[in-house]
């Protein structure tokens, strides 16, 4: 892989159950979503009911523990969920799973079907490597706010994933900045599959594994590496 990804000390103390895979592609084709990855999202939200069998998603032990962590580092888990159980939460809704570009549908499917916070990452604007660490709360994280550019700042200790530029997500997984973010234009992206034990490092290589092939269907010819952390 050409990205360089870590994880620092204080977060492996803070969550020694922790693990990431990450999928590199080139030569990726995005644009708006299809009969084919909407079909992918309402299949995945099927799949989650039949795993959670009844159960709210913070249920699942999976989700417990992200809870747990969150709460270790001073979040509200209620509040602040992390992106699986947010998407979760929403593919259980009557609203459904909404529908951003054919990449971002691709990678919430799999993090809906098998309840694992996946994120993507624009790799041609990020700035050097990516670093998941506890804020200073002195970072930058632009985002927008009213429909203009604003620029907030994580609270002290927060797990944060930040590259050479700034923040590019808050509270772990909970809240991505626009400028790495997937769009239509993008052709080379980064995918991070995020998990806490009791997840098995081989429930993370299975859908890791089924988003590679879904990015190969869905981009003929695409270069793709598919790393452990």
């Amino acid at each position: 892989m050409t990205l360089s990804l870590t994880v620092s000390d204080e977060v492996r103390a803070l969550a020694p159950g922790f693990r990431h895979l990450a999928i590199e592609a080139h030569g990726l084709v995005n644009g708006p979503s299809t009969d084919a990855s909407s079909a992918l999202l309402d299949e995945a939200a099927r799949r989650l009911a039949v795993r959670l069998d009844g159960r709210a998603p913070h249920e699942d032990p999976h989700m417990a523990a992200w809870r747990e962590v969150y709460t270790a580092f001073g979040s509200k888990p209620s509040r602040t969920r992390n992106s699986a159980e947010a998407l979760a939460k929403r593919a259980l809704s009557d609203a459904g799973l909404p529908r951003i570009n054919l990449l971002v549908d691709l990678y919430n499917a799999i993090s809906v079907a098998h309840l694992v916070p996946v994120g993507g990452e624009d790799l041609d604007r990020i700035r050097g490597g990516m670093r998941l660490v506890r804020a200073t709360g002195d970072e930058d994280f632009v985002t927008v706010a009213g429909g203009e550019e604003a620029v907030e700042h994580p609270d002290a200790g927060e797990v944060i994933w930040r590259d050479d530029e700034g923040v590019t997500c808050r509270r772990w997984n909970w809240r991505q900045g626009p400028r790495t973010r997937l769009t239509e234009e993008t052709v080379s992206g980064v995918f991070l599959l995020e998990g806490m034990a009791p997840m098995t490092l081989a429930d993370m290589e299975a859908a890791a594994a089924e988003l590679a092939e879904l990015l190969e269907k869905f981009s003929p010819g695409a270069q793709i590496t598919t790393a452990s952390r």
